[in-house]
C-alpha cells in the first residue's frame, strides 16, 4: 500500500485529479495542509507527498524527488502578503505568518531581510480561523485557496510573492516538490511515478470540466480556477531547479536550511 499525501488546496488537483476521482488498488490518499504533510512524511506515516520545497532542502538525504512541482514563473496568485504599508517600511512592525505554510514563510523572510532590508516582529496564526489585523498586525501572509479568495482590507494592499521573487531573481519559484521516502521500494516508486503521470495526463484532457466540478466547493468561479491552474508549472524543469537552488542558497544565509545537494531525480 502506497500512502500518498495530498495538499488539500486546489493547486494539487492538476496532478492528483484522477487519483482523487477514481480509487486505485494499493494506493491511499492522505489529505493535509503543507506543514502537516511535511511532518507525516518525516515520521513515516505517509510514503510520498507534494511537500514544501524547504522540507526537501532540510532533509534531502531522506527523500527522493519525482519530476513534479508546484511552481510559478511570475505571479503565483495563491501566496499573498497583505500589508498596510510598503514592505520596506515594516521595520518595527508585527507581521503574521500562517501555521500551514513552510516554504512561503521562508520565502517571505528572505524577501524581507535580503530584498527589503527589514526585520519585523513575527507571530503565527491560523489563517482559516483568525484575523491577524484585529490583533494589531501590520501585515499577514495568506496561502492556498484562502489567498485565492482574499481581497485586501481597507488601506491595505496584496503583494504576490511569486511575482516579487521573479522580479528580483528572474527565476521561477518551486513552492512544493513531490518527495518520496528513500525506504519506499524501487518498484513502488516507479509505480507511483506512473500513476502520477497518468493522472496528470487525465487532468489535461478535461481541465474545463474539472474546474466546473471543483470551483463551487472551493468558492471560486470555474473560469478563475482554470486561469489559476493554467498559470502554474508542474514539471520539474532545469530552470525550476535553478530557482530552487537559488532559494535554498538564500535560505541557508538565514540559517533556514543547509546547502542543497544535487536533486535525486534518478534511480526511479
Amino acid at each position: 500500500m502506497i500512502r500518498l499525501g495530498h495538499i488539500d488546496y486546489s493547486n494539487c488537483i492538476p496532478v492528483h485529479a484522477r487519483l482523487l476521482a477514481e480509487p486505485v488498488p494499493g494506493l491511499r490518499v492522505v489529505r493535509g495542509v503543507p506543514t502537516a504533510l511535511n511532518q507525516a512524511l518525516a515520521a513515516g506515516r505517509i510514503d510520498a507527498a507534494p511537500c514544501s520545497s524547504i522540507e526537501y532542502a532540510r532533509h534531502a538525504d531522506a527523500y527522493r524527488l519525482l519530476p513534479f512541482t508546484i511552481a510559478s514563473r511570475g505571479p503565483v496568485q495563491s501566496i499573498l502578503f497583505e500589508s498596510d504599508r510598503p514592505p520596506e517600511e515594516l521595520a518595527g512592525a508585527t507581521i503574521a505568518l500562517p501555521t500551514a505554510s513552510a516554504t512561503s514563510v521562508v520565502l517571505l523572510r528572505i524577501l524581507l531581510a535580503q530584498r527589503w532590508h527589514v526585520q519585523p516582529d513575527q507571530i503565527a496564526f491560523e489563517q482559516a480561523a483568525e484575523d491577524p489585523f484585529a490583533r494589531g498586525c501590520a501585515a499577514a501572509l495568506w496561502i492556498g485557496d484562502v489567498a485565492l479568495r482574499r481581497e485586501a482590507g481597507p488601506g491595505r494592499r496584496l503583494l504576490d510573492l511569486g511575482e516579487a521573487w521573479y522580479s528580483w531573481t528572474g527565476l521561477p519559484f518551486a513552492f512544493a516538490l513531490w518527495q518520496v521516502r528513500r525506504d519506499l521500494p524501487a518498484a513502488e516508486r516507479r509505480r507511483l511515478l506512473r500513476l502520477l503521470r497518468e493522472s496528470r495526463a487525465w487532468f489535461l484532457e478535461r481541465p474545463e470540466q474539472l474546474a466546473r466540478e471543483y470551483g463551487p466547493a472551493l468558492g471560486l468561479a470555474p473560469e478563475r480556477l482554470l486561469r489559476y491552474w493554467t498559470s502554474l508549472r508542474y514539471e520539474l524543469t532545469d530552470d525550476v531547479v535553478a530557482g530552487l537552488r537559488r532559494f535554498v542558497e538564500l535560505a541557508a544565509q538565514l540559517g533556514e536550511a543547509p546547502p542543497l545537494p544535487e536533486p535525486a531525480l534518478g534511480a526511479l
